[in-house]
């Protein structure tokens, strides 16, 4: 599995990635909003702008999206999004790191490996303690942070849902 940004070449991928979702009435985390984009173009310009901090939408963190492919069969089998930096709100829900896999790949371990690769690129950024929230009830994510090395520190509930706080501390 490699991380990798996205690019035009990747177009019919992304696309087919956004339908299987959609399909099986999923949803899309650290896709840069694919899901409620109009098209690939609009979705792709907001995704460049937005990777920048001169260039972010208000009220919104710098963050870069990668596609995780299949080094075996350059196959897209998931997303994986980085935040620069944490607002007050991706403090206590949000945090640094977003993902999914697509429904097809699922428990083949892609997670694991994605968030694992994801970390190297924070620390390029130079963050140093990265923040990973999860739903309580996500227990195949909770695995995932924890195997990373994910130290739970509390739960917060927003809207009757709870959700877990993981700190990961980068060398």
């Amino acid at each position: 599995l490699k991380l990798i940004l996205p690019t035009l070449d990747y177009k019919d991928e992304i696309m087919s990635y956004k339908r299987e979702f959609i399909e099986n009435g999923d949803r899309m985390y650290g896709t840069g909003r694919l899901k409620n984009a109009e098209s690939f173009d609009i979705w792709y310009i907001a995704l460049c702008n937005n990777s920048k901090e001169e260039t972010v939408r208000k009220g919104l963190s710098p963050e870069t999206i990668y596609l995780a492919i299949s080094v075996d069969d350059g196959h897209l089998v998931g997303m994986i999004s980085i935040r620069h930096r944490l607002s007050d709100y991706l403090l206590k829900f949000g945090g640094h790191i977003d993902y999914s896999v697509r429904k097809s790949e699922r428990q083949k371990g892609y997670a694991k490996e994605m968030l694992r690769l994801a970390l190297k690129e924070c620390a390029k950024l130079n963050i140093k303690r990265v923040l990973i929230t999860c739903h309580k009830d996500n227990i195949s994510s909770k695995k995932v942070i924890i195997n990373n090395g994910g130290k739970l520190e509390n739960e917060i509930e927003e809207k009757n849902k709870i959700s877990e706080r993981y700190w990961i501390t980068l060398d």
